[in-house]
């Protein structure tokens, strides 16, 4: 009987488990144009650690995955990967890309360099009209990720004009993940 109800736990619990819903940059560019929603991009290489702790604590998280599944359009991004993307009217590849090294330190990409990524992982965060907001920087847990998330979302960033406005913000979030 016990097992049962263990059993039964863990259903729920992976029932009620969501994913995000990542998609490639394009389609997310071409998803704002029918329905405005600011993006989130996950930059990340096959070899980082606190890349793969981000995915694990923070995006498998159901508070973050429900909210950017529901405000943003999610777009995860191996920084050092091979893909050719076409975005903002040009095309990026990473011409030094070595096969041979695609799990360990590789060349950068050139969307990387473009959206001036230097570190991993990042988070690049894009308005609905495909500018670049920011980059935030190394691994964030769900609440650390919410501030960003809920301050982006809102477009609450335009009110922020100085470094006082952003720690003000900071001291009065509360966070609710």
């Amino acid at each position: 009987m016990k097992f049962l109800y263990i059993y039964f736990f863990l259903n729920i619990l992976l029932v009620n488990a969501q994913e995000i819903n990542w998609i490639s940059l394009e389609e997310a560019v071409k998803l704002q144009k029918e329905n405005p929603k600011n993006i989130i991009m996950d930059v990340y290489t096959n070899w980082c650690g606190p890349c793969k702790l981000l995915d694990k604590n923070t995006f498998q998280n159901n508070d973050v995955s429900q909210f950017i599944n529901k405000n943003y359009y999610a777009v995860k991004f191996n920084a050092e990967g091979n893909d050719v993307v076409f975005f903002d009217d040009k095309e990026f590849t990473n011409p030094n890309y070595k096969p041979e090294l695609a799990n360990r330190r590789n060349s950068s990409h050139q969307l990387s360099r473009y959206f001036g990524v230097s570190a991993y992982p990042t988070i690049v965060f894009l308005d609905t009209e495909s500018n670049i907001i920011t980059n935030v920087r190394g691994y964030k847990t769900p609440p650390q990720l919410e501030l960003y998330l809920k301050l982006f979302k809102d477009d609450k960033y335009k009110d922020i004009k100085s470094q006082d406005d952003f720690n003000e913000y900071y001291k009065t979030f509360v966070s609710e993940f």
